[in-house]
């Protein structure tokens, strides 16, 4: 099988798409990812050639099982820069407390 479906719902989920969008993308009926990702069937090796092309058309790698198991993860594009603004410093809440002891340097 060339998509399993923990990979389609995981690879939804990190692009934002409900599977309105995957149906729209792959031109499958929603009902079938739909029973596809709840495990009730599996659909046509061609119409999961479909769902998978859709994915990877908006940015998604399938990795293949290798030991460590299947996955998903985005595809930096190659127009994507890192944000080096030293100028400001983004801290999150969880962060902001200091709890280490006095003398400690933290």
């Amino acid at each position: 099988m060339c998509l399993s479906s923990a990979q389609c719902r995981a690879a939804r989920a990190l692009l934002a798409w409900s599977q309105d969008d995957l149906s729209s993308a792959s031109k499958v009926a929603k009902a079938t990812i739909a029973n596809f990702e709840a495990g009730k069937r599996s659909p046509y090796e061609r119409t999961l050639q479909d769902m998978k092309h859709a994915l990877e058309g908006a940015g998604v790698i399938f990795i293949p099982e290798n030991g460590g198991g299947a996955g998903v993860r985005l595809a930096r594009r190659a127009d994507a820069s890192i944000d080096t603004n030293e100028t400001e410093t983004v801290q999150y809440e969880e962060y902001l407390e200091n709890d280490a002891p006095p003398g400690a340097g933290g």
